[in-house]
């Protein structure tokens, strides 16, 4: 909580150095989709009713603060649930079960980098990583858990910008605190260390009317507080997420996100969420 503590007062002392005349630089991308159909109570068949809604978000918020410094933040969210109509026909009236969660992620980031005009530019990065609801207790659920805090500083370097077209990756030092509440008394705050690697690509295709996000980043630990288990921390975190957007109209879009994990303290294979969207979306800013 010391890095954290630290990594805010340096973010704060930034905003209160002279800036220079560049305004701030805004962007919220909303959507929401909605996708529902019904049977009535003496419908013959198999087929049962769905009810799934998923609202997604992207905001962004930049400024060149002064010659020497530029700040970067970042918001995601995501939440989504489904929900079924039971099977029975004729005898009892077709019910809704309970929903359930089809996504579920807060994730923020704030990025000082410090721009020098030099090769590469040295930053300092905070993340903090949560959902909106845990619901792997069964009986009651957990408000903003679990969370994962992550500090890191190191080098960064522009590898492409023309236009909207732009590639950024940056390599150092990184410190990570996960909090879980559903964890035993002792335990349910860790620490490791180590290193990391990220990657951020972001273009606009088939003349802007398509736009491809991509953020790669890979996390090696190097050391790990209290006595784990096993050695499964050892090895290299991985998370890749894609997203494809395009506007149809105005107000309608077809989302397409792909998430490639790879943590072996969870699973000793990758993992792969897919979600493909039609829905409404709006441009706040």
């Amino acid at each position: 909580m010391k890095n954290i503590a630290g990594l805010l007062i340096v973010l704060s002392i930034a905003f209160v150095l002279p800036v220079i005349a560049e305004p701030w630089t805004k962007s919220v991308d909303a959507n929401l989709t909605l996708t529902q159909n019904a049977y009535s109570n003496n419908w013959a068949g198999s087929e049962v009713g769905v009810l799934s809604w998923a609202f997604n978000s992207n905001s962004l918020l930049e400024k060149q603060l002064s010659s020497k410094m530029n700040n970067k933040n970042t918001l995601k969210l995501l939440l989504g649930q489904t929900t079924n109509q039971d099977q029975e026909t004729d005898t009892s009236e077709k019910k809704w079960g309970t929903p359930i969660k089809s996504s579920d992620l807060i994730d923020f980031e704030s990025l000082l980098r410090f721009t020098l005009g030099v090769l590469v530019d040295p930053f300092i990065d905070g993340r903090i990583e949560t959902q909106f609801i845990d619901m792997r207790d069964t009986i009651k659920n957990h408000p903003i858990n679990p969370i994962k805090f992550t500090e890191s500083f190191g080098i960064a370097r522009t590898l492409a910008k023309k236009d909207k077209l732009e590639w950024n990756a940056r390599f150092g030092a990184g410190l990570r605190q996960n909090y879980d509440q559903l964890m035993l008394p002792g335990s349910k705050t860790t620490n490791d260390g180590g290193l990391e690697f990220v990657a951020d690509f972001k273009t606009p295709l088939a003349q802007e009317r398509i736009t491809y996000t991509s953020n790669f980043s890979l996390f090696q630990a190097l050391f790990r507080s209290g006595s784990p288990a096993d050695d499964k921390w050892k090895s290299p975190d991985i998370n890749w997420e894609n997203i494809l957007t395009a506007g149809i109209t105005k107000y309608l879009m077809v989302n397409l996100y792909t998430q490639v994990l790879y943590d072996k303290e969870i699973r000793t294979d990758f993992r792969l969420k897919e979600a493909l969207a039609l829905g409404v979306t709006y441009k706040l800013i």
